[in-house]
């Protein structure tokens, strides 16, 4: 995903070089032979972790099984949107790939997910000139009539402008200038919603990025009941910055939009789980995850099969050290579309002694640290724990923080933490076709599984 945000609806929102190897044949390191492994002690937890921690950023951030893992799941199984054979394919790899990597607790979870389908996509500016612009449709967008809507078109860049005088039967395009992530999201959430009460027939928006190439990003829409459901797609900044200079100069615009989406009944789909026990409080459980879903569009490398193929090498590191408490990974699916397997998570495991939970979900960018939401005692064991990882500069503690798959577990009290790394790129290729493998640098893989291993491991030895 992405930074996490929480809305008033309930969302969280928040070229590298080949490395060869086959990590399916790759030999697991035993981290308890390498020089100055130690776990934590009553006299001084901290300083005799220090050893084990540097021992496992060492250990990860040469690894060179990382990159060839994420190019697998990448290039083989693609895009991986909920209810769709991508998905499912790359779960069952997931699955196989860790109990040969002597991870023999990994299983399946059922989830039943939505599932939303892509069609045919046109828009068509009439005029004052004819061309075609691309676009791609927001997901959940219901389809316009088979031949199209077509209107005149009114540009706005905030909700305000919009009236039902101005608006009614009109395309609206919504195109305020890239802020943020959080402070321009609500265009996408709430845009169709908005258009819709004052009359328009479609909506489209300038998509959610700090820069463009004529790339189109997508993303997940809301309806609301008793308001008309428009069809709503998302433009590229150009295009979007073409009609706003039009509509200025005093031009007529008008379009006609092509949706041939639709929405399917439910289908079953899969959160992955696998842990490592904890060998003196094995109830105690120190979660951690991403996603294994991604949009339809790219190959979700950054959004978030990286983080997913980093977390599994920190699975793999910690192994080997006999943690004190329960280390759990969860890949969950969903995140992209309903958050359904959060909340199935949540459902079957809501009972489960979390002590702490973190999401990685930010990209695969350089660790920085981590922003943190929970009662004071939890927040001084973070800041502790992250002072491990101060050779990787990701010792940074803020607030508030946590994942979009972790908001149930918050709901019920549990501390959360969201990975956070030097993500200034991230929006460049969020949500849209350029969120391929080849986006992913190689060093800052490692570098994350670092920091995720290194936090659990610390957290299962401290808390």
């Amino acid at each position: 995903m992405k930074r996490w945000l929480f809305v008033a609806t309930g969302l969280w929102l928040s070229v590298a070089g080949v490395v060869r190897g086959n990590p399916a044949k790759a030999p697991t390191q035993d981290l308890t032979k390498l020089p100055g492994v130690q776990t934590a002690t009553q006299d001084d937890p901290l300083a005799t972790l220090r050893k084990t921690a540097d021992a496992l950023m060492a250990g990860l951030t040469s690894d060179a099984r990382l990159y060839p893992r994420l190019l697998q799941l990448c290039d083989r199984f693609g895009p991986r949107l909920s209810g769709t054979a991508n998905l499912e394919r790359a779960i069952d790899w997931i699955l196989a790939e860790l109990v040969r990597d002597g991870l023999s607790t990994a299983h399946g979870e059922p989830v039943m997910v939505p599932r939303w389908v892509r069609g045919t996509e046109e828009l068509w500016l009439k005029s004052p000139s004819e061309q075609r612009l691309g676009l791609l449709g927001l997901g959940g967008s219901v389809s316009t009539p088979p031949d199209g809507v077509s209107g005149q078109v009114l540009v706005v860049q905030r909700f305000e402008e919009l009236t039902v005088e101005n608006a009614r039967d009109k395309i609206v395009v919504f195109a305020p200038p890239f802020v943020s992530y959080e402070a321009n999201v609500p265009f996408r959430l709430f845009g169709a919603i908005k258009a819709a009460e004052v009359g328009a027939r479609a909506a489209l928006l300038r998509s959610l990025t700090p820069q463009s190439l004529g790339t189109p990003h997508t993303g997940v829409m809301l309806y609301k009941d008793g308001v008309a459901k428009i069809p709503f797609a998302a433009i590229s900044p150009e295009s979007a910055d073409l009609m706003l200079r039009q509509q200025r100069d005093g031009q007529r615009i008008e379009a006609k939009l092509v949706l041939h989406s639709q929405s399917l009944p439910p289908s079953p789909s899969r959160n992955i789980v696998v842990e490592v026990k904890g060998h003196e409080r094995p109830a105690e459980v120190v979660l951690f995850g991403c996603h294994i879903d991604s949009w339809d569009v790219g190959q979700g490398a950054h959004d978030d099969a990286g983080n997913c193929v980093a977390a599994w090498h920190a699975l793999r590191a910690v192994q080997a050290l006999k943690p004190r408490r329960t280390i759990r990974l969860v890949m969950w699916t969903n995140e992209e579309n309903g958050s359904a397997g959060a909340k199935a998570y949540a459902a079957a495991h809501g009972s489960d002694k979390h002590v702490i939970a973190l999401e990685a979900d930010s990209g695969v960018f350089r660790p920085t640290g981590f922003l943190f939401s929970g009662d004071d005692a939890a927040l001084a064991k973070v800041q502790k724990v992250a002072q491990l990882l101060a050779p990787l500069r990701a010792s940074m503690v803020g607030t508030p923080g946590g994942g979009a798959d972790l908001r149930p577990l918050a709901e019920r009290g549990v501390p959360v933490v969201g990975l956070q790394v030097a993500g200034e790129r991230y929006f460049v290729y969020h949500h849209s076709a350029a969120d391929t493998v080849d986006k992913v640098d190689p060093a800052d893989l490692g570098q994350v599984a670092a920091a995720l291993a290194v936090f659990v491991y610390g957290a299962s030895e401290l808390w």
